[in-house]
């Protein structure tokens, strides 16, 4: 439930009802000359095919397909790939439970994103939205064919009790940011539903919010008597191109490809939804992953490994050339990995403890002696975009922080921002390691004659980290050494996938590898990961609390420009990195990906999507080779 908004292209406007009347006419002989001929016009409201944030959209009311998708690509075969841990759960709106992979692909939205655009989205249950020039309100109107998979219509009514139902049942934070936004919804008639908006809260992006929303049929949750914060392993009835096939749980789920789906002819679906069956197969740990995938268990991986991408792709079906490596560029933000501190906890209240952790990281040792050189390191919370802060503040930044001095760190204003660490080839970096512990001397830790370093109160400093997952161990054992050598008594709990989300649910954890990236038009998203009133969700995995803060992100949702969004997003980029509440992993700007060759792609892929499950296809005759070789079963 994220998107965009403002600007209009292949926009017909039309006058809505005034709400003054034209003069009447005395007479023939005056009615050339109205004495007074006051015109009150109200605001032209707009129909479109889509909307657009800033500028115009890419694609006319009239267009045949994407431009990124093969139209004649065929349907048909399967794709498969795997995950980690387990499911036991088709719900992944409660905290109950841990959800199955692509456990929402039988929902779509009333309107969806491209993979070639940052700040569209086009009407895919709705035929046309309406709204006026200030974006104060939207009419959705659906369209008369959209279908749920079980043949009934959608209606206004099931777009309201979607609405309704995350509004009072959704995650809290999602919760909150709805009720800022969002003052009404009215069914106007079968197929048009009105959403009217707060009248204090920026319009820029409100009409992608609500038509993002994933749309349920309000009869089957009646019929069914379910609980949007129930598990259960009953799949929602949507009206989305796959719908659940088999399961066993924990271990393998299997979507086919419902070929009665109502919108497999618009434009937005052309060249799209092309496989038959999606399976995803579930693993304990990586390198099982891996095997599993060298033997043809599953047939597409995207690779995260750098050791496996650098020396484990000697197999016979590699070297026999039946399975294909390749690295199409990746043009998205980076996922903004980083070793995640709960600033919920006692010994991470201080900002110099943060930093003296962050410090004993040693990326280029790491990446150079554990990753093969394939990384670069992660810095912004936007890293490989132009809203990644750089430098001291430019002017129009210090124009947003000026008014917020007095609750920032004075090291805003005096210094770059934050960047992860710079450490030598060997793994305990002595010049990072004589900083961090003159940090710690300052924050009052100091070292006992057992090496380990205590409080004023005799409390020693203790660190966890929590992890669930085999191949990180020896990111993680070189990082616990390093700490340990500065005097922090850490460690590595391995915990399995269950209690790894029981326990970042309920914030009972030190340390954890979290995802903080952003999306490249910031917007109403930002108050779940880094907002004040979302400390208690899992979002905001460290706990981040900061009025400052809070007044930014408001600042990101009130740009009108792309320009004034990009200013504001930096000097919320740089606030953040001062806080030091992550510690910065790694990434790629490429898709390191390796399949069985028997699936085709575009020649050009879309900047922001790979499309594997999306808008790839299926060689049956590749196949068929494939399978007569004794590759594949």
């Amino acid at each position: 439930m994220t998107k965009r908004g403002q600007t209009i292209a292949v926009a017909q406007t039309s006058p809505h009802p005034g709400v003054g009347a034209l003069m009447l006419a005395v007479g023939l002989a005056i009615g050339v000359w109205l004495l007074t001929a006051t015109v009150v016009r109200a605001q032209d409201v707009i129909t479109a095919h889509g909307i657009s944030t800033f500028g115009d959209l890419k694609y006319s009311a009239d267009f045949k397909h994407l431009d990124y998708v093969n139209p004649e690509a065929p349907k048909g075969g399967e794709i498969s790939e795997w995950t980690s841990g387990g499911f036991d759960s088709m719900n992944p709106f409660t905290l109950k439970g841990r959800a199955a992979a692509l456990s929402t692909i039988m929902l779509e939205g009333l309107m969806e994103g491209t993979a070639d655009e940052v700040d569209a989205v086009y009407c895919l249950l709705c035929e046309t939205i309406e709204y006026p020039e200030d974006r104060a309100w939207v009419i959705f109107n659906i369209r008369p064919e959209a279908r749920f998979s079980d043949g009934s219509p959608v209606t206004a009514e099931d777009v309201l009790f979607s609405y309704d139902t995350f509004r009072t049942k959704g995650l809290s934070s999602y919760r909150t940011v709805i009720a800022q936004q969002v003052e009404s919804a009215e069914v106007l008639d079968e197929r048009r539903i009105k959403f009217t908006f707060k009248a204090d809260f920026p319009k820029r992006d409100l009409i992608q919010v609500v038509g993002g929303l994933q749309i349920f049929s309000k009869a089957d949750f009646e019929k069914n008597g379910r609980d949007l914060e129930a598990s259960s392993l009953e799949p929602f009835v949507g009206s989305g191109p796959y719908l659940l096939d088999n399961m066993d749980v924990g271990t393998r789920i299997t979507y086919r490809r419902d070929p009665n789906y109502w919108g497999r002819d618009l434009p937005l679906n052309v060249g799209r939804h092309n496989f038959d069956s999606i399976r995803i197969e579930y693993f304990g740990d990586y390198q099982a992953a891996f095997e599993a995938f060298k033997s043809g268990a599953y047939t597409f991986r995207n690779e995260a490994s750098s050791i496996i991408w650098a020396t484990g792709y000697d197999f016979p079906a590699f070297l026999n050339g039946h399975v294909v490596k390749d690295t199409p560029a990746n043009g998205n933000v980076a996922s903004g990995q980083a070793f995640v501190m709960n600033l919920r906890q006692p010994q991470f209240q201080d900002v110099r403890v943060r930093e003296a952790i962050g410090l004993m990281f040693n990326f280029e040792w790491s990446n150079t002696s554990l990753f093969y050189g394939l990384y670069a390191r992660i810095n912004s919370f936007w890293e490989n975009s132009a809203l990644a802060a750089t430098g001291l503040p430019s002017d129009a930044e210090l124009a947003l922080l000026e008014p917020l001095r007095e609750l920032l760190p004075p090291e805003v204003f005096t210094e770059e921002p934050p960047i992860g660490a710079v450490s030598g080839e060997r793994q305990l970096d002595r010049k990072n390691l004589r900083r961090a512990s003159a940090l710690l001397d300052e924050a009052g830790w100091a070292v006992g004659t057992d090496g380990l370093r205590r409080n004023d109160k005799g409390e020693v400093l203790r660190v966890e980290f929590l992890n669930d997952s085999q191949s990180f161990d020896r990111v993680i054992n070189p990082y616990v050494e390093n700490l340990r050598s500065l005097g922090v008594d850490a460690v590595l709990n391995r915990v399995d996938d269950a209690q790894m989300t029981n326990r970042a649910r309920s914030h009972d954890f030190d340390i954890i590898t979290g995802h903080l990236g952003q999306d490249l038009t910031p917007s109403s998203g930002l108050q779940q990961y880094f907002g004040s009133a979302s400390v208690d969700d899992t979002f905001n995995s460290m706990g981040l609390q900061s009025e400052a803060v809070d007044k930014l992100i408001s600042v990101v949702e009130a740009a009108k420009s792309r320009e004034e969004l990009n200013v504001a997003a930096r000097a919320l980029d740089r606030v953040l990195r001062h806080y030091r509440f992550w510690v910065p992993q790694w990434y790629k700007d490429v898709h390191s990906i390796a399949y069985f060759d028997m699936y085709e792609r575009p020649e050009n892929l879309p900047p922001y999507a790979l499309g594997e499950l999306d808008f790839w296809w299926y060689n049956a005759e590749k196949a068929a080779k494939l399978k007569a070789a004794g590759v594949l079963n």
